[in-house]
């Protein structure tokens, strides 16, 4: 009987296609089974490389032309009435494909199924002699959003699997698993708060009251949907970690997932989380952040590299970005980590950020996520959305917990700051008005802003931030600003709102351009954030510029102008519930779900495809030019003498600028960018890189707009 071979490693050895399927199902029933849905992970396994039994696949592992070789178990799949499968089946090598219909010949769905169907695929007869299909029940049909979503998780588990034993085979060692329990994880997190009993002032009481409240309520709450609203300076970061041990030790529970807004404050939690938990515990996972998976002198470092690929660690920090385009992706790679995203508890931090024109989606995956696969979800912030209606829509019988009261957080304590509200001025007055203090935080709507008021500071103790600086550089300057702080130097600080969330700042004054009630509350956030001083004195100064508001932050800052006036205290919950409710009804239910990517998975028949395309939660239509300073000087060269790879391009992620279309075609007309044949852009005229303001906003040319 001949034998079908599914790989040859490059030592010669050989694995059978009866052999790879029979691993590849029992991983991904496995896998499946976290989600109920064994029966279904077994058959997409067993049934996903059917197609190599044909003699045009065995010629291709001699160097023969290449095979389609998904589209036969999907079409074995079908015959059997289950089209979950068929679809991850499908998508297993080039993506999930869109559905189409039955007149397509194109890549589709059913445009391959008619292929097969025409008898068109190379002839794989032969695995039905050492192949047994599981019997099952035809799949149970739910509505297009929760089948769609089902779907994608299976295939993660059918990809994950295929990976890991492929790997296995081709390296000759098996993946080691995950030995860190969540016991392990409440030890060290134990042993870091020991020092905070008994607490010592008003403050850190009111800190370890939220923290014992949280991990009360991990321990004894059911899986669910939760919320967490936290004074900035309560904590939270703790408190939601502790929670999160506390309830995934109790419930049972395999991982805890961290998502992030922005890169520029990730490092800071995922620093804190590694003293807390460990170096080797804790994944960090997004765009600015490499580990070198070639060092076999670290383990560790090697093992969390390989865990970026299916997130298989017991603590994940990742981005918003990462996060949800994975659950709306068709590829491979990016969907292979979903299935160990069932049963954890995920942390939304700084929950407020969840972008308008993507709200809907974003809130259907984590009701799907908590309804369907035992997760549990904690929107956790200072000043929490107004989410709770539009959670109802997709799980109307979930009604989302506090992990706070009220009373935990009395103003007494968290009031650190005054505000005050004046109108109209002018950068000049502005800026004189920034001179007269020793140390000032200014937080503005543009980088333009930014730029124009910086040049008009007095004296030498200026710093401006803004994210036409790349990121090393402006890590190094926030540095900076805590050391003169710290120290009492002079320090005046102009800033667009990268500083608000997250960044551990603690000035006397702030000045805050009108924007939305949340902008304003998080930039308070750096003000007297430590409570060394008087709420009296401790001034947040909200003004009117003298550039228009971008459009973007329009709706907003009329939102948040209503709001201040209609409300004495504008930290208040009340205050807050009233400021997001507004701002999403003048925007109107379309405005959740921009490019309509719900109503197309309804209408359609299972489009992956189009959706992957359409989902991207940073859309701005930017270029990103690559400054060649400090390390960037040898990363540009790797780049100019042709490398290409994930691990240099992560690493020169550090040293990029995303500039607008318009500023990039200007700076490339003016010959001030080198433009490789990759489309990469590296900056030739360095001298319009600041090392106090970054990327100048001017070329030969003229002067961009930025926002």
């Amino acid at each position: 009987m001949k034998e079908y071979l599914a790989h040859v490693s490059e030592d010669g050895r050989e694995q059978t296609v009866k052999e790879h399927l029979k691993n590849v199902a029992e991983l991904c029933e496995k896998f499946a089974d976290e989600f109920d849905a064994a029966e279904q992970g077994k058959l997409a396994g067993i049934s996903h490389d059917l197609g190599k039994y044909s003699d045009a696949f065995q010629k291709r592992l001699s160097g023969g032309p290449k095979v389609d070789h998904s589209t036969a178990g999907a079409f074995e799949c079908m015959k059997i009435n289950q089209p979950l499968a068929a679809f991850a089946v499908a998508g297993h090598h080039g993506g999930l494909p869109d559905g189409g219909s039955q007149a397509d010949t194109s890549a589709t769905f059913s445009g391959r199924l008619g292929k097969a169907n025409r008898g068109e695929l190379d002839d794989y007869s032969a695995w039905s002699s050492e192949i047994a299909l599981p019997q099952m029940s035809p799949s149970e049909q739910s509505d297009p959003l929760t089948m769609t979503f089902f779907t994608r998780m299976l295939f993660s588990c059918l990809v994950d699997a295929d990976y890991i034993d492929t790997e296995e085979f081709m390296t000759g060692k098996k993946k080691s698993e995950i030995l860190i329990s969540m016991d392990f994880l409440w030890e060290c997190f134990q042993k870091y708060i020991t020092g905070w009993f008994p607490p010592v002032g008003e403050l850190n009481t009111c800190r370890c009251n939220i923290l014992e409240q949280c991990i009360c309520k991990g321990e004894n709450l059911p899986n669910g949907l939760f919320t967490l609203t936290v004074p900035t300076g309560g904590g939270k970061t703790v408190a939601s970690l502790g929670f999160a041990i506390a309830h995934a030790k109790a419930m049972g529970l395999k991982r805890i997932i961290y998502v992030i807004p922005y890169t520029s404050i990730i490092e800071q939690t995922a620093k804190i989380f590694r003293d807390i938990l460990g170096e080797e515990n804790v994944l960090e996972h997004h765009s600015n952040f490499l580990y070198d998976i070639t060092d076999e002198a670290n383990k560790d470092e090697a093992g969390l590299g390989k865990a970026t690929e299916n997130w298989d660690a017991p603590v994940i920090v990742t981005t918003s970005v990462q996060f949800f385009e994975s659950l709306y992706s068709n590829k491979p790679s990016k969907c292979r980590k979903l299935h160990n995203i069932a049963h954890s508890v995920i942390i939304f931090d700084e929950a407020q950020m969840l972008p308008l024109p993507y709200i809907k989606p974003c809130v259907h995956a984590i009701s799907q996520l908590v309804k369907n696969f035992g997760v549990s979800a904690v929107l956790c912030t200072a000043t929490q959305p107004a989410l709770n209606p539009v959670f109802k829509q997709f799980v109307p019988e979930i009604d989302p917990v506090e992990l706070c009261p009220e009373e935990l957080c009395p103003d007494t304590v968290f009031r650190r700051v005054s505000f005050k509200t004046m109108g109209k001025i002018s950068n000049i007055e502005l800026a004189d008005r920034l001179n007269s203090h020793k140390q000032v935080l200014c937080i503005v709507n543009s980088r333009k802003s930014a730029q124009e008021i910086f040049t008009l500071l007095e004296g030498n103790n200026n710093i401006h931030l803004s994210t036409l600086m790349y990121p090393a550089h402006r890590k190094a300057k926030i540095d900076e600003i805590r050391k003169r702080l710290e120290t009492g130097l002079e320090c005046r600080v102009i800033s667009t709102s990268l500083i608000e969330a997250g960044v551990d700042v603690d000035f006397p004054i702030v000045y805050r351009e009108e924007a939305g009630l949340d902008s304003v509350l998080q930039a308070a956030g750096r003000c007297n954030r430590e409570g060394k001083r008087s709420a009296k004195e401790s001034k947040v100064i909200v003004y009117k510029g003298e550039n228009k508001a971008p459009k973007l932050f329009e709706t907003a800052i009329e939102v948040g102008r209503a709001t201040m006036e209609q409300y004495e205290d504008i930290t208040s919950r009340e205050a807050v519930n009233t400021y997001f409710r507004e701002f999403l009804e003048l925007k109107g239910k379309d405005a959740q779900d921009i490019h309509g990517i719900l109503k197309m998975i309804q209408s359609e028949l299972f489009p992956f495809r189009k959706v992957s395309e359409c989902f991207h939660l940073i859309e701005s239509p930017t270029r990103t030019v690559y400054i060649p300073e400090g390390d960037g000087v040898e990363l540009a060269g790797c780049l100019r003498s042709g490398e290409r790879s994930r691990g240099l391009f992560r690493r020169l992620g550090m040293y990029g600028v995303s500039v607008y279309e318009k500023h990039f075609m200007s700076m490339e007309q003016a010959g001030d960018i080198e433009l490789l044949e990759d489309g990469s852009a590296v900056l030739r005229n360095i001298k319009l890189y600041s090392e106090e303001t970054g990327l100048s906003l001017e070329t030969d040319y003229g002067k961009a707009e930025f926002i």
